[in-house]
């Protein structure tokens, strides 16, 4: 299968589906995670190119970890917007890598990248299969499916997933993959916190300190799957899960049944269904 993941910075695609990411990597998927901007602006010291080539270092890292491909674009942080030349190039991406399954943002979301990288998505849903549209592009002769990745907001509506996978054996790389970023994990978010002097020098020390402050995160995350982990894995093993990651259908792709959803998603077996 080919999976792409849409992502409006450098570590979201990471952040929200790098468990599955990986476990679909381990079964001989192809994983592209795409970033819309270049993350050129999220730091405190450092902007511009300058910090756009180091964040394109952490996240070729971080893919090498994961066993995925990853495509920055060139829009700029906090700058990104619904334009025609940014559907088209969606549209253009989604059909050369022959997706299967995309994933992105939803659209209500805290950050203006993060909308309209969910906007863009949508508004190349469908239009993938429209030949006349970017007809350089062959176009793909089935819509995917196009889901969204968790959040937390709840107007208008609150993230409902349809499907929901144990991510908690592959945790470990997925915090190897978190690791990679360094500019993110260990200086721009830190200082975001206020935690910045919390930051342990070493790399042993910092990549523990990593796992300690981001396992509340994800827990909150596999609390908002928890209906989609009962439905797919039982209620007695679902409570057994620490780490899972959620994902909800968009009614603009081709909207899968609960057979299709199972293809896409090849992790269950009859025993936890």
């Amino acid at each position: 299968m080919n999976i792409v993941c849409i992502g409006a910075h450098p570590d979201d695609c990471e952040c929200f589906a790098g468990g599955t990411a990986v476990l679909w990597a381990r079964q001989g998927h192809r994983v592209v995670f795409v970033s819309m901007t270049n993350g050129d602006a999220g730091h405190f010291a450092m902007r511009g190119g300058v910090l756009a080539k180091r964040r394109a270092q952490e996240a070729r890292l971080s893919a090498e970890r994961g066993g995925v491909q990853e495509l920055i674009l060139g829009y700029h942080d906090g700058e990104l917007e619904a334009t025609l030349d940014a559907r088209r190039e969606v549209v253009r991406i989604i059909r050369r890598y022959e997706a299967d399954l995309v994933l992105s943002h939803r659209p209500n979301d805290y950050h203006p990248d993060h909308r309209y990288a969910a906007t863009l998505v949508q508004d190349a849903a469908f239009m993938v299969t429209v030949p006349n549209f970017c007809p350089e592009a062959p176009r793909l002769a089935r819509n995917p499916v196009f889901m969204y990745m968790s959040d937390h907001f709840t107007k208008p509506t609150p993230f409902g997933p349809d499907i929901a996978v144990d991510v908690t054996p592959v945790m470990d790389v997925k915090f190897n993959m978190l690791d990679a970023m360094e500019s993110q994990v260990y200086e721009w978010l830190p200082w975001l916190d206020g935690q910045l002097d919390q930051i342990p020098a070493g790399k042993k020390d910092r990549r523990a300190w990593l796992e300690k402050s981001w396992k509340p995160f994800f827990k909150k995350h596999t609390q908002l799957a928890a209906p989609a982990l009962k439905k797919w894995y039982g209620p007695t093993q679902a409570k057994r899960i620490q780490f899972a990651e959620g994902f909800e259908i968009c009614e603009y792709g081709n909207v899968p049944s609960a057979s299709e959803l199972a293809k896409l998603f090849p992790f269950y077996n009859k025993k936890t269904r």
